[in-house]
């Protein structure tokens, strides 16, 4: 399953790890997903994977 936000649609990005010798080596920046039961429009209840960011500004109603 891909590391994507269902909601916003963030993704992972790419940069590098920097060392104190200036090394540098590919890493991947990921979202913070969490698997939340939310509750969609029409009422029905439906398991999604949410980033943090849209979970704490409230783009999801979380399901009771």
């Amino acid at each position: 399953m891909a590391r994507i936000c269902e909601v916003c649609g963030k993704k992972p990005m790419a940069g590098n790890n920097v060392s104190h010798a200036n090394n540098r080596v590919p890493r991947r920046f990921l979202p913070n997903l969490q698997r939340v039961r939310v509750q969609l429009e029409n009422g029905s209840v439906k398991t999604i994977r949410v980033c943090a960011k849209c979970i704490k500004t409230g783009r999801v109603k979380k399901a009771a």
